[in-house]
């Protein structure tokens, strides 16, 4: 095949079907979908140049063509395997990449452990930063598994959706898992209201939508034991009405949310989370049980779910509060998703949270997602430093400045002032800047900025490209770390 295409073809990529080979090879930076066939209908519907070859006296036709939207979409519709699937109660961990380049280190590292992928996962604000559409983002994704040969399955995420529009977007890309974000409608003043104001909060919901009232929640719920296996839970009044004031606009928005998903899907198969981890109080366990009962008395079909747990879960770097607090709630939480579902406890903003992988793997077995998404994104950083250090400290030096500014839609407790000197720095230290709190943070939340900048696009892009095993290595590497704790 190299020889009949003049490019380097990678080994893992080879797939049969019908009297085709379909193939991915490598041009320098650029890769090209290759297909042999004997079929020269086939090859028609691909965008390429063809031209006759002959294979052991074989009269067939070879196509090289772009890596184009047609062209993928052209070729799921002969490899089953390359379609974004729903994953059911499977453990799983969602690999984010902005770049659209991780795909294949990530599965390399996935082909290790016992968590199953879910690969092309950007939210809205990701896109929006990264210059991306989702269509792209699953493409990408669908290339990496294409060179890699996965053949194993994958879903794809459609993360933080908060308006219908995301849902009809990401549908028509063919994504499988969305994640509706209502964190919007989460009124955390309920925390600290009085009595009346919460009763006057509770009137207040959208009872149309949620097809009830203040009285019949209250018939339902309170005081009424809860078994939760080894313990049960009773709800108060005043609990229950502040789990409504602080929690019912969100559970209606998804409830809306779903109510559309299902009419645009179809008869599509497909698999729901909703995220309430970025908010700024904790999920109470009564406020989960309120969250899942309305959501499972009104019909709604979800996957896994995303409470805001205790402790602090900062972007790129290990989880910060009391170990033995986080375990304690998240075991009341598991006990009420095993209660109510079972479904999956989700952990957002997922990466390099190592403290706690071990406690949600012992605690939840197979029923826990684990979402990432900058770790890959400050692992292509630390492969840059290693092969282009000028470039990474250019980069570095734009981050700090930019950092006062794009922290602000981001919680994190970076500060400049603590971060290493870079300039007193040598070359072969830069990589270990990415093992600092300080410097991970800032790097992690500027990439929208560093990725637009017109200096930094081209040569960190081409850097990559020119070296992806070394992308690659320091991918599966870092994503042992991640997915080891969980082989349990």
């Amino acid at each position: 095949l190299a020889q009949l295409c003049g490019m380097n073809v990678y080994p893992a990529s080879l797939a049969a079907a019908g009297q085709t080979l379909y193939f991915l090879a490598r041009d320098g930076e650029e890769k090209f979908l290759g297909l042999l066939t004997t079929d020269a209908g086939t090859a028609s519907d691909f965008e390429g140049q063809t031209r006759a070859v002959t294979v052991e006296d074989q009269p067939l036709t070879l196509l090289v063509g772009p890596t184009s939207a047609a062209n993928a979409a052209a070729l799921r519709r002969r490899l089953p395997f390359l379609v974004a699937r729903p994953l059911g109660l499977r453990k799983s961990v969602g690999t984010g990449d902005r770049l659209g380049l991780a795909t294949p280190g990530h599965l390399r590292s996935v082909r290790k452990h016992s968590m199953a992928p879910i690969l092309a996962q950007q939210s809205m604000r990701e896109n929006a930063r990264t210059g991306r559409t989702p269509q792209q983002v699953m493409d990408d994704a669908m290339w990496g598994v294409f060179q890699e040969g996965w053949r194993e399955g994958f879903g794809a995420d459609a993360d933080h959706l908060k308006t219908t529009a995301d849902i009809d977007v990401c549908a028509a890309a063919g994504y499988t898992f969305f994640t509706i974000d209502p964190g919007e409608y989460v009124d955390n003043a309920a925390n600290t209201a009085s009595l009346p104001e919460l009763e006057a909060k509770v009137d207040a919901l959208p009872w149309n939508v949620l097809n009830s009232s203040r009285a019949d929640l209250e018939t339902r719920l309170v005081s009424k034991p809860i078994d939760l296996g080894d313990f049960s839970l009773t709800i108060g009044r005043e609990e229950l009405l502040r789990a409504a004031a602080k929690y019912g606009r969100a559970v209606a928005h998804t409830v809306s949310m779903y109510r559309h998903l299902v009419e645009v899907m179809g008869d599509r198969p497909f698999e729901l989370e909703m995220s309430v981890d970025e908010t700024d109080t904790v999920t109470s366990l009564a406020e989960h049980v309120y969250i899942v009962s309305e959501l499972r008395r009104l019909d709604v079909r979800w996957v896994s779910l995303a409470p805001r747990y205790v402790g602090e879960f900062e972007k790129g770097v290990d989880y910060i509060g009391d170990l033995a607090e986080f375990e304690r709630s998240f075991a009341r939480h598991y006990a009420v998703a095993q209660a109510f579902g079972p479904y999956k406890l989700s952990l957002h903003s997922g990466s390099d949270k190592f403290s706690i992988y071990p406690i949600a793997a012992r605690v939840a077995g197979d029923l826990v997602h684990l979402k990432t998404a900058g770790t890959s994104y400050l692992e292509a950083l630390r492969a840059i430093a290693e092969l282009n250090p000028a470039l990474f400290r250019q980069i570095a030096h734009f981050a700090l400045v930019r950092y006062p500014t794009d922290r602000a839609t981001y919680h994190v407790s970076a500060e400049v002032e603590k971060a290493p000197d870079i300039d007193a720095l040598p070359d072969d230290r830069l990589p270990a800047l990415l093992d600092d709190f300080h410097a991970r943070e800032i790097l992690h939340v500027t990439f929208g900025s560093v990725l637009h900048h017109a200096e930094f696009r081209g040569p960190f892009f081409e850097t990559l490209r020119q070296n992806e095993e070394v992308y690659y290595r320091v991918l599966e590497t870092h994503f042992d770390k991640h997915l080891s704790p969980f082989d349990l």
